[in-house]
């Protein structure tokens, strides 16, 4: 009777370095089942990299079409959360790292698999999403790192004893001259890092930009589109210069690349702080993720009450630099994910926006949720309008109440002084101005 072999799930791509990593494997006596993740990388032939895991000598090669579910759990979801880290990188490759997990885990638990295996270098930070994320899920599923395995490495000093193991095992190479850098995509974004870009001082080429056109070869005449939205979530855009309009959740968001690729939009070249200590130069395009979170925060503008708001942009932070790091199922990101998912709820409406070489313009925005009032805040009307008995002298005593710690502080510093004029009649001015706000938020309510 033969040997059971212990069964590995790899996650797969067809590429050099998971080619040898499938036969090294197989060659320590596992059973090799290979994953392929559709998360929409561009112009990928999935046929060609499940035949080519088989002949390398996977026992099988499973292929999954995620990319809707990449779009609703987890790009809407991002976009919901106003997802940015360090204030510029839109996670494209980190929310595109769980989703990926989630899958390996299911085929994992399906198959009776006790590993998983994946490509990452020890060096980044996709060792440490794709672990997290796989413990996280199933804590005794066991991952195999190739990149931090000694014997490994000394196998493997670089590319040249890549190919020459291909070789000798007579393992498909592509046969197109490689890129001087490597290149992460999904539907989301598309990542270009290493090679000539470690020279952070040294410029993309234009040649190698797959999502978007450059700001200066971008049409000379702009497109207006209106997109709509419903507890935080794109819901249908509409091109109002052609009259394309889609609900569709994974076709909204292919023409949001689509339209906002057109224009130029999305483009970003930066030195970020990875999770393991390196700082890392990556150039990155999101075309649809930067035009779907620029319409969010708009309509967040006109439907968030202030406080809600301020709120919500701490845990933003929080959202992204735990996606950033890898807790995408950690307990603390359930909870800064329902925090805000109850700050979205009245997060409804549509923006208009025009897109022109490389820019995005908010033209106007519309919501039956809105807290704001044309009359409250107008300059030419008194007061409040029939809405709100707004006065604008209680400013005076909610200034000089807010004003009381200020003052007491520059007592402190300057070594005393008098007592303060301090005017318990100016809270009654604070008060109604506080409650401004409420009023506000309480008649939206009242139409609930």
């Amino acid at each position: 009777m033969s040997e059971v072999k212990p069964k590995v799930i790899l996650a797969y791509s067809g590429g050099l370095d998971t080619s040898v990593i499938l036969k090294w494997l197989c060659e320590k006596g596992y059973d090799v089942i290979c994953f392929c993740a559709n998360v929409g990388q561009h112009e990928e032939d999935f046929s060609a990299i499940k035949a080519k895991a088989v002949s390398c000598g996977a026992s099988k090669c499973v292929v999954t079409d995620l990319r809707k579910e990449f779009v609703e759990e987890y790009v809407f979801e991002t976009i919901k959360c106003n997802g940015i880290y360090e204030s510029r990188y839109l996670l494209g490759t980190s929310i595109a790292r769980p989703c990926i997990t989630k899958e390996m885990i299911r085929i994992a638990n399906e198959e009776n698999a006790g590993f998983i295996a994946h490509g990452a270098t020890g060096k980044g930070n996709d060792q440490v999403r794709f672990e997290m994320c796989s413990m996280a899920l199933n804590p005794t599923v066991v991952p195999i790192a190739p990149w931090r395995d000694a014997e490994f490495i000394e196998s493997f000093k670089g590319r040249k004893d890549l190919l020459a193991y291909c070789t000798k095992h007579s393992i498909p190479v592509d046969a197109k001259p490689k890129a001087n850098y490597s290149v992460d995509e999904n539907l989301y974004h598309t990542s270009y890092e290493s090679g000539s870009l470690e020279d952070a001082n040294c410029a993309p080429d234009e040649s190698m930009f797959k999502m978007t056109t450059s700001p200066k070869d971008a049409p000379d005449e702009a497109e207006t589109i209106v997109i709509s939205f419903k507890k935080g979530v794109p819901t249908k855009i509409t091109n109002a210069s052609d009259g394309t309009s889609i609900t569709d959740s994974l076709d909204l968001f292919l023409y949001c690349n689509k339209i906002a690729g057109k224009h130029g939009i999305g483009r970003i070249d930066i030195v970020e702080n990875r999770f393991v200590g390196i700082k890392s130069r990556g150039v990155y395009e999101t075309p649809g993720g930067t035009l779907l979170r620029a319409a969010h925060l708009d309509i967040e503008g006109i439907c968030m009450d202030r406080e809600v708001k301020r709120i919500t942009e701490t845990l933003a932070a929080e959202f992204a630099r735990l996606c950033y790091n890898g807790f995408w199922f950690a307990p603390e990101m359930e909870l800064v994910r329902n925090s805000i998912e109850y700050g979205q709820r009245d997060v409804e409406g549509n923006v208009r926006m025009e897109l022109y070489k490389g820019n995005i313009t908010v033209l106007g925005r519309e919501s039956e949720k809105s807290l704001y009032n044309a009359d409250l805040a107008s300059m030419d009307i008194e007061g409040g309008g029939e809405a709100f008995d707004y006065n604008p002298a209680d400013a005076a005593g909610f200034i000089r109440i807010n004003a009381v710690r200020l003052k007491t502080y520059a007592a402190s510093v300057e070594g005393g002084g008098e007592a303060f004029d301090y005017n318990p009649a100016d809270a009654a001015g604070f008060i109604r101005i506080n409650a401004v706000r409420l009023k506000t938020y309480a008649a939206l309510r009242s139409k609930d």
